[in-house]
């Protein structure tokens, strides 16, 4: 828990200073306003699919922030709404070890002895999605906690273009609550948090709540933590990205009913709920 905690406190510690250095994050970049441009007023839209193929537009977003903060959910949600795949780098390996083959007995073996998959083979798996997304005719991809260091961003440069990064922000102490709230079904790796947040609102602010994602009966009794709750501070990511005129900081001010309208406003994008007319 200790080393959680300290993860937590330097990632949130960072978080603070990129936050300073940006002062006007509320803005899209240019480059970000432009990429959520393309798709906002198709988000919600019947056919958008066939009409974003002829008219050349794409989502290729990476999302960042640190363990705990939401990246999964988010990022799964605007898979959903803009058709696009929602691509995490731990479902990468679990898909590799899963496939028969000798490239799965080699994970395997660096899996099971505790070692690190080096950036070498994870930039393999995803360069391996992304062609089979483009074989298919897809619009893009939405990246969830990768990249996490700069030579895995700069390796990924020379893979694909990215148009934009998210990174989701939160108070301290709801992300050190949020991960040490963290679960995963051991049989079949669905994410929950059993973390209850009621914080006092801040300098006057209404408080911000963020009930439970409470596992479905089948699951609870095959709860295990999470075993990626030590993840890099991403804060030399988040300078790569902001040079490039491509991050976006987002302060999640609550649960998703508060976030996820906001969210989409701060994307410009238009969805079910968000029925507001988006400036360009």
């Amino acid at each position: 828990m200790a080393g959680i905690s300290r993860a937590i406190r330097a990632c949130a510690a960072a978080s603070r200073r990129s936050l300073a250095a940006a002062a006007s994050a509320a803005a899209l970049p240019k480059e970000a306003a432009a990429a959520a441009a393309g798709v906002r007023a198709a988000a919600a839209v019947t056919g958008r699919k066939e009409r974003d193929r002829e008219d050349g537009r794409r989502v290729q977003w990476v999302f960042l922030g640190c363990p705990g903060v939401g990246k999964g959910t988010y990022a799964s949600r605007l898979s959903q709404l803009l058709d696009v795949p929602h691509i995490a780098t731990g479902d990468l390996v679990r898909d590799a070890l899963a496939s028969p083959g000798p490239f799965s007995k080699q994970l395997a073996d660096i899996v099971n002895h505790g070692k690190l998959v080096s950036d070498e083979i994870i930039i393999n798996l995803l360069s391996r999605r992304l062609e089979e997304g483009e074989e298919k005719g897809g619009l893009g991809f939405i990246l969830d906690g990768f990249p996490r260091t700069i030579r895995q961003a700069e390796i990924l440069e020379g893979v694909t273009d990215i148009d934009l990064v998210i990174n989701l922000k939160l108070r301290e102490e709801a992300l050190l609550a949020k991960c040490l709230g963290r679960r995963m079904c051991s049989q079949c790796g669905g994410n929950f948090n059993v973390a209850s947040i009621d914080i006092e609102g801040e300098n006057g602010g209404p408080r911000m709540y963020m009930p439970p994602l409470l596992p479905p009966p089948q699951c609870e009794s095959k709860l295990i933590t999470r075993p990626d709750d030590t993840e890099e501070v991403t804060e030399p990511v988040e300078g790569f990205y902001r040079a490039r005129g491509k991050l976006l900081e987002f302060n999640l001010p609550g649960g998703i009913p508060e976030s996820w309208p906001k969210l989409l406003q701060a994307l410009n994008i238009e969805g079910p709920d968000n029925e507001r007319s988006a400036a360009a």
